[in-house]
């Protein structure tokens, strides 16, 4: 019988250390595919996968499209494609971003779970917000195992935990400690192939060419109120068990948190607008007010500095700016809410 052959992995924040370590722990004669997803913006030049050849005695490079996978080999998605698994080949992707990112780590649990789940091993590392939990979860279901690092180990704890949280793992562990257990996990045999929904492998080929449309989405979620934060068409809302995502017709894709998060941002933006309009709106009025004095109209003079009590609204809306961009940093650092809920708690009271 097959042994489980491919190994996902995906990270964000601090994965670059976290993936230098694994590399370290495999031995030579690794008999699994691997394949990578870290947050790698546009346009940079990155050298990750001399640093992986460096690091451990499997061979990595960047993934190229239609590329045969072998054994014993690391493959790392590139900047601005979604990295997928097209039955014993590789796939570059030009769908749109999911939470925020191309690549995205749920494109490649996805599209491994529809190809072959029972044969892969999928494991979620280091990294802020929640890229990777609604596509472990999606991989489980389909027959895979799964591996999350123990967020009390991860350099930014938020993407493990909310792996741990959502996709109930199979297992947790120490990044020391994960190289032996991915060991122990390769040499057991596949599962039985398991049938994945139909919206999985729709969701597959979005990511795969960006083709989508009403209809297509109609058939993968229900429409909600929402909008979508990148180009302001309806969302619609997907229930995975205990993950809820969004995704529009063009296709851009977020986890409640990513979309709570880009909420903020719209919020912060609006906010901004309003206080500067409002501060050129009482600039404007202190100047009248004082050419009325100063012409002795004092009907007019009264009526501006009427107007100045707006300084007390724009003094409110600044420290509602304030607190937005307070809220945005700390998640940008990897606070989770609930932390953030503590603080402004403490800070209350």
């Amino acid at each position: 019988m097959a042994n489980r052959d491919i190994l996902a992995i995906g990270t964000s924040a601090g994965g670059f250390n976290a993936l230098r370590v694994l590399a370290s722990g495999f031995s030579p004669d690794f008999p699994e595919t691997v394949l990578i997803v870290i947050h790698l913006p546009a346009g940079i030049e990155s050298n990750l996968d001399a640093l992986l050849t460096q690091a451990g005695p499997l061979p990595a490079s960047f993934a190229r499209h239609g590329e045969a996978m072998e054994r014993g080999r690391v493959y790392i998605a590139p900047p601005a494609c979604h990295l997928l698994v097209d039955g014993d080949r590789l796939g570059l992707g030009h769908g749109p971003r999911e939470n925020y990112a191309r690549p995205a780590i749920d494109p490649l649990f996805r599209s491994a779970a529809v190809c072959c789940g029972h044969r892969t091993i999928g494991v979620v590392l280091t990294g802020t917000m929640s890229d990777g939990a609604a596509g472990l979860q999606a991989l489980k279901a389909g027959g895979g195992l799964t591996v999350v690092q123990d967020p009390s180990d991860a350099a930014f704890a938020e993407m493990p935990a909310a792996a741990l949280r959502l996709a109930k793992p199979d297992h947790v562990a120490d990044l020391r400690a994960m190289p032996e257990l991915l060991a122990q996990l390769v040499r057991r045999p596949a599962g039985p192939p398991v049938q994945t929904p139909e919206r999985l492998k729709r969701e597959v080929d979005i990511a795969r060419n960006g083709h989508s449309s009403m209809s297509t989405m109609d058939r993968i979620g229900r429409r909600s109120v929402m909008s979508c934060p990148d180009c302001s068409g309806v969302l619609w809302e997907i229930d995975e068990a205990d993950v809820v995502r969004y995704r529009c017709h063009v296709g851009h894709a977020y986890t409640a948190e990513f979309l709570s998060l880009s909420l903020d941002d719209n919020l912060r933006r609006a906010l901004g607008s309003a206080l500067r309009a409002l501060d050129e709106r009482i600039a404007l009025a202190r100047k009248l007010h004082q050419q009325a004095t100063d012409s002795g109209h004092r009907l007019l003079a009264a009526s501006w500095a009427r107007k100045l009590r707006e300084e007390e609204e724009a003094k409110i809306l600044r420290d509602s700016v304030r607190r937005t961009d307070e809220i945005a940093s700390r998640y940008a650092r990897g606070t989770p809410p609930d932390d953030l809920s503590a603080e402004r708690r403490k800070q209350a009271g």
